[in-house]
């Protein structure tokens, strides 16, 4: 079982991410996804930094993997995506289905099926298997008995990943919700999101975390959190997915590692990341029910 760190999906500043991906350099995780996935106003990295960042984390022994962005709505945008696809040195993650339609038509036949293209059933995963694609991402919000379900009615044999550790997406729209909340547009937004290290988190009349705003994306606030799943993903997952956070991801990347080689328990592992995640824990959705729930099975 391989893992996989997914795409940075906060807006951090140039040397934050250049340093974060330098330690990531270090770190357990056997597959970097890289490059701006959220909103295409954020500039802090370019293409070319990304791709020196790939080529960096491939020299440490890393496959990097190129995310494309997962709302286009621009025609700058599609030519980023372009030149993403352009490149034929690293693999790329389709988030989107004009991705999908680009890579198809540039031959490409060793992309990513990301999670935002929704599959929920074996023919669509067919038919993104047909189109090139040699892995794919559950939707978070999938559970493992309907995962196990698609895989054993006729799925082609792609590998498949799911997301093991991190907030769950659970929307985008072309409106800016952090620009909203300081009364900016989304074309004036004064880059808001720029040093938010995990998002800013909406809260009920009452406190409780509710929701995380991350400029066009919406998040929960809770930490989806797998590690005391992993006997029920060993027979579906071969790639885990950890999310980026703020602090402490190398530690994260880490606890998974010794979970699955043995040198903790899932349990063991579970237990020690409380104290590393910025909210409360949730598993729901892997096991059918509300994804704000901690579901511990009897």
């Amino acid at each position: 079982m391989k893992i996989a760190l997914g795409p940075l999906l906060y807006y951090w500043s140039r040397q934050q991410t250049l340093d974060f991906y330098a330690q990531i350099a270090q770190s357990p995780a056997d597959i970097v996804y890289l490059g701006e996935t959220v909103c295409s106003r954020r500039h802090e990295l370019r293409a070319e930094d990304w791709l020196d960042v790939a080529a960096m984390l491939k020299a440490a022994g890393k496959e990097a993997v190129l995310s494309s962005q997962s709302l286009i709505e621009s025609e700058s945008d599609l030519k980023a995506l372009r030149r993403v696809i352009a490149q034929d040195e690293f693999r790329v993650e389709a988030n989107d289905m004009s991705a999908v339609n680009l890579l198809t038509k540039a031959g490409r036949r060793d992309w990513i099926a990301g999670p935002t293209l929704n599959i929920f059933n074996p023919q669509t995963l067919s038919m993104m298997a047909e189109a090139g694609a040699t892995r794919w991402m559950a939707p978070p919000e999938m559970s493992g008995a309907v995962l196990a379900e698609l895989l054993a009615s006729g799925a082609p044999a792609i590998e498949t990943e799911v997301l093991a550790w991190g907030r769950l997406p659970l929307a985008h729209s072309a409106r800016c919700f952090t620009a909203r909340h300081y009364n900016l547009q989304k074309d004036t937004c004064e880059f808001k999101c720029l040093g938010m290290k995990d998002g800013l988190v909406l809260r009920t009349r009452e406190g409780e975390p509710f929701l995380t705003l991350n400029g066009v994306q919406t998040q929960s606030a809770r930490v989806h959190n797998l590690l005391g799943d992993l006997p029920t993903l060993r027979d579906t997952a071969q790639v885990l997915r950890v999310s980026p956070q703020g602090d402490d991801t190398v530690r994260v990347l880490e606890l998974f590692r010794d979970a699955i080689t043995g040198t903790l328990s899932p349990q063991d592992a579970f237990a020690q990341s409380k104290a590393l995640m910025v909210e409360a824990p949730c598993n729901g959705f892997w096991h059918g029910r509300p994804g704000v729930e901690q579901y511990v099975s009897a």
